[in-house]
């Protein structure tokens, strides 16, 4: 509003079903055969809340004072032939305007409530019929409504921003994770860049260009497995850590039976988690990359251990023990 802080404004928007607010900025646009004497008087005399009432004659005089001040409400005098306020509103609200408009004629609410609602006015209010207080009380509904729909905004853009800022940091957070598969494989070829040498890590490709290869094609793994890892990823989001222990145990004992490396498990679990971030649209991710960072974790734990059991047991294999009072029998034959 034109004269209130945002902390006032915020107090009053929280308390407007019991109380009008303290003052109101009103910008009056009359012609010159009515001035707004009469109106500035009537506030005058309700006390009920500070009503600083400002006159503009004439809708060019108005619209320009618009554009140079601040006003919590508009009110317009309909005069048909000398000053058309359908008109001026339809051309203010054209121009991107939102503060709340009031229409004061003295037709009946039933011939011009309609065709002001149509044009973008708050309210029409009849001059003979109404009272000081209610058009008090409509005026301070339609800063309610204008507010309301300026903090509604607010909050919309704010949260588009931060669902963008959390695909922006899944984004880094992937490409951070693909930069880490591909200094494994470089160690593995032999290839560690020198010690010392800076890192650039790879620019995330944009939406348009992103284009995601069948997994199974450069992962050398059947389709079938890339499926069932897509549906668990799936419902180890919606179920969370601890109620699918049974099963990446299982998952990580096929893949630790199949050869499978941490780095191609790794590069499984990109494939299919760059698959449904992209496909979330505008939602959020933060939720997405928790659980799909605790989902790798455990399986890379189930892995890490299934080669580690296996390791042992070349290491010690297990030995054929001999029936009890065959182990004698075979010293002796030997």
């Amino acid at each position: 509003m034109g004269n209130r802080t945002d902390r006032e404004a915020k107090h009053w928007l929280a308390t407007f079903g019991s109380s009008l607010p303290p003052r109101i900025r009103v910008l009056y646009i009359t012609n010159r055969q009515r001035t707004g004497g009469w109106l500035a008087e009537a506030f005058a005399h309700d006390s009920a809340t500070e009503v600083q009432l400002e006159e503009a004659v004439g809708s060019a005089a108005g619209l320009a004072r618009l554009r140079e001040e601040a006003f919590d409400a508009v009110l317009v005098s309909h005069e048909p032939g000398e000053l058309d306020a359908l008109e001026l509103i339809e051309g203010y609200r054209a121009g991107g305007a939102d503060e709340p408009i009031i229409v004061l004629g003295h037709q009946s609410e039933q011939e011009l409530a309609a065709l002001c609602f149509e044009v973008g006015a708050d309210a029409y209010v009849c001059a003979n019929t109404t009272t000081t207080r209610t058009l008090i009380w409509i005026v301070a509904r339609a800063i309610y409504r204008c507010q309301l729909e300026r903090e509604n905004r607010r909050l919309a853009q704010a949260e588009q921003q931060r669902l963008q800022r959390e695909h922006d940091e899944a984004e880094r957070l992937l490409v951070q994770q693909r930069a880490l598969i591909q200094d494994l494989l470089g160690l593995r070829r032999g290839a560690d860049p020198p010690a010392g040498a800076a890192k650039t890590l790879p620019a995330a490709p944009s939406h348009n260009d992103r284009h995601f290869p069948p997994p199974q094609a450069h992962l050398g793994l059947p389709s079938e497995l890339v499926q069932h890892y897509r549906d668990l990823l799936r419902t180890y989001l919606i179920m969370g850590f601890g109620n699918l222990g049974a099963d990446l145990a299982r998952l990580a004992d096929l893949l630790a039976s199949a050869g499978v490396s941490a780095r191609q498990a790794m590069s499984l679990h990109l494939q299919v988690l760059e698959e449904l971030i992209h496909g979330l649209g505008t939602r959020s991710t933060r939720h997405v990359m928790t659980r799909a960072d605790l989902l790798v974790l455990e399986i890379m734990i189930h892995l890490a251990d299934g080669y580690r059991r296996r390791y042992q047991d070349c290491l010690r294999p297990p030995v054929q023990r001999l029936l009890p009072g065959l182990d004698g029998a075979a010293r002796k034959a030997a």
